[in-house]
């Protein structure tokens, strides 16, 4: 077994976010690799910003990040039925490199929220928003973490049987999808 990097962007930037303790949990079903965690802290896109500066160096090692990392996988919260504006900003951002750095990219996409449906509109509007990149984007089983707030234990590990078990799952299928 190969030991992959695999990295995690987190559509939440708040500490204890439910989102982060979900790629961390995703990274060690994955098992073994070297995960890192993007940091999304980007200046908000602005296309005059861009011509009179060019990419921020913050941007342009995002999408390093992303074109080095063997997998990436991605959560996001569900803000008013949609992605975080975070995590929409990054991916406006990197798509402005020069690397395409999702072309042909094995990503796992999943959420949490508070919900009852998990994140599941966020997260069906996400994978509409990474087409135009071209990564390979596995199509289940899906994770709508709901009411995410109360499904870790104090280790950050998931407390419920059928979400690890189609978190194992995934991730089963992501380190597969990366193997070829």
């Amino acid at each position: 077994m190969a030991k992959y990097t695999v990295l995690g962007l987190s559509g939440s930037l708040r500490k204890g976010s439910t989102n982060t303790m979900l790629l961390r949990e995703a990274a060690r079903l994955f098992g073994d690799c070297d995960f890192d965690l993007a940091d999304l802290r980007l200046p908000l896109y602005n296309g005059d910003d861009e011509a009179a500066n060019g990419v921020p160096d913050a941007v342009q090692a995002l999408s390093d990040d992303i074109r080095a990392a063997d997998a990436v996988i991605i959560s996001t919260p569900e803000y008013n039925k949609g992605p975080s504006g975070v995590l929409k900003n990054a991916l406006d951002w990197v798509s402005r490199t020069k690397n395409r750095p999702w072309n042909g990219k094995p990503v796992a996409v999943m959420s949490a929220a508070a919900g009852r449906a998990g994140g599941e509109r966020a997260q069906m509007v996400l994978r509409g928003f990474m087409v135009p990149f071209r990564p390979v984007i596995l199509q289940g089983p899906e994770i709508h973490l709901a009411d995410s707030g109360n499904q870790f234990d104090a280790n950050g590990q998931l407390t419920s049987e059928i979400y690890v078990r189609e978190l194992t799952t995934l991730m089963q299928s992501l380190r597969a999808l990366t193997d070829r």
